[in-house]
């Protein structure tokens, strides 16, 4: 597939790294065509890597990652323009409020009866978003197996059934089981799977390494 990564941070270049060894194409996507990170990145491979302005690159791409921070991700969508209309948009970005410095908190206006993931969905009717890949270290997304052979968690939530569902065939592809991604329902479980970012961080904090959530029954 053509694939567009919005966000040229660790999120976007590890997800688009995994999706260019696929043999997908991929377009990065920032402010800017020649962003030097972008331009970097893409000079690392031969073939299916490019990079253009966030406009360019949704439009080139048939699935769409977010990977923008929080606190961009609505105005970087809206220079993506009509890129996004009636496309799948994995939302991975969390609208962490880095103002206040440590202890992180969320964006007050995106969090408890919100989330950022309502948001691009309320601000983007005709786009699909689907949430997912937001609570782990972003290797994690791209190599569920450092832990345990991929056997942790990953959530998923969106109001299109069948965006969801061409969603979880691309995690399979990436490495995620059948039975590690749990779906959660509509695009409102956002404000929970948000939200956990702040136990993430504590317990990043300690001394554990790398670690991921398991949900057991």
């Amino acid at each position: 597939m053509k694939i567009a990564i919005l966000g040229t941070g660790a999120v976007g270049t590890t997800i688009a790294t995994k999706l260019i060894e696929l043999g997908h194409q991929v377009m990065i996507g920032s402010r800017s065509n020649t962003n030097e990170k972008a331009i970097e990145f893409v000079n690392k491979f031969e073939k299916n890597a490019s990079n253009g302005t966030f406009e360019e690159a949704a439009t080139f791409g048939e699935i769409i990652f977010n990977c923008v921070k929080g606190e961009f991700a609505i105005a970087a969508l809206q220079s993506a323009g009509k890129g996004i209309e009636n496309k799948i948009l994995i939302d991975i970005s969390i609208p962490t409020d880095t103002s206040k410095g440590a202890p992180l908190s969320l964006i007050p206006e995106l969090c408890n009866t919100n989330s950022l993931g309502e948001e691009i969905q309320k601000t983007f009717p005709n786009t699909k978003v689907v949430k997912t890949l937001n609570t782990m270290w972003s290797t994690l997304m791209a190599i569920p197996s450092m832990l345990k052979e991929g056997d942790h968690t990953n959530f998923i939530s969106g109001n299109d059934e069948e965006a969801k569902n061409t969603v979880k065939n691309l995690l399979h592809e990436i490495g995620w089981k059948e039975g590690s991604i749990l779906d959660l329902g509509d695009i409102t479980a956002s404000r929970g799977t948000e939200s956990l970012v702040l136990l993430w961080l504590r317990i990043w904090g300690t001394t554990i390494g790398t670690f991921s959530f398991k949900v057991v029954n």
